[in-house]
C-alpha cells in the first residue's frame, strides 16, 4: 500500500500544481479586460459634458443697458404682427418693466400715412396691443401697461418715401411716474 500511495503522493502534487498555474492565468486575464471597459467607458461621457455646457453661452441682459424710453418696436406695412427681430428687445424690456412694478408705462402704437384716417387709428391700437399681449405673456403685470393708438400723428420720419414711412409704423413704450 505504501508503494501506491508514493507512487500517487508525486501524481496528486503535480496535478495541485498545474490546477493552481490554470487558476492564477485566469485572474491576470480577467484583470486586464475590467480596466480597459472602466477606463473606455468614463472618456467619453465627460468629454461631451464640457462641449455641451460651452456651447450656449449667451451674454446676458443687463437691465440697466436699456433705456426703455427709447424702445421702439417696428411692423411690417398695415400689420399689428410682432416681427421676430423685436423679440429681444421686448424681453429686455419686460425684464426692465417687472423690476419697477411701481412704475405705469404707455404703450404708443403708430401708423404710416397709408390708409383711412381710421383704418390707420384702428391699426396702431392694434400694434399696441400686440406689445402689450407680448408683455404680459413674459410676466408683465398688465395693470402697469397702458396702450393707445395715435394713428398717423407724430411721425418720427418723412411719410413721403417708403423708409420713412417704415420708421413710422412703430410702437414706443413711455414711462410715467
Amino acid at each position: 500500500m505504501k508503494a501506491i500511495n508514493s507512487g500517487l503522493l508525486p501524481v496528486l502534487l503535480l496535478s495541485s500544481i498545474i490546477a493552481l498555474q490554470a487558476c492564477k492565468a485566469k485572474k491576470l486575464v480577467q484583470k486586464p479586460v475590467s480596466p480597459q471597459t472602466t477606463i473606455a467607458d468614463p472618456a467619453p461621457q465627460q468629454q461631451p459634458k464640457p462641449v455641451a455646457e460651452t456651447q450656449p453661452p449667451v451674454a446676458p441682459v443687463k437691465k440697466a443697458d436699456l433705456n426703455i424710453d427709447e424702445v421702439k418696436i417696428q411692423f411690417d406695412f398695415n400689420s399689428s404682427v410682432l416681427r421676430t427681430g423685436s423679440y429681444a428687445i421686448l424681453d429686455q424690456a419686460a425684464s426692465v418693466i417687472k423690476a419697477n412694478p411701481n412704475v405705469t408705462y404707455h404703450l404708443n402704437g403708430y401708423a404710416s400715412i397709408e390708409g383711412t384716417p381710421e383704418h390707420n387709428m384702428i391699426l396702431s391700437k392694434d400694434r399696441a396691443n400686440a406689445v402689450k399681449t407680448y408683455l404680459v405673456n413674459s410676466g408683465v403685470n398688465p395693470d402697469n401697461l397702458k396702450v393707445k393708438g395715435f394713428g398717423t400723428r407724430n411721425p418720427v420720419a418723412d411719410n413721403n418715401t417708403e423708409s420713412g414711412r417704415e420708421l413710422n409704423r412703430r410702437v414706443e413704450i413711455k414711462t410715467s411716474y
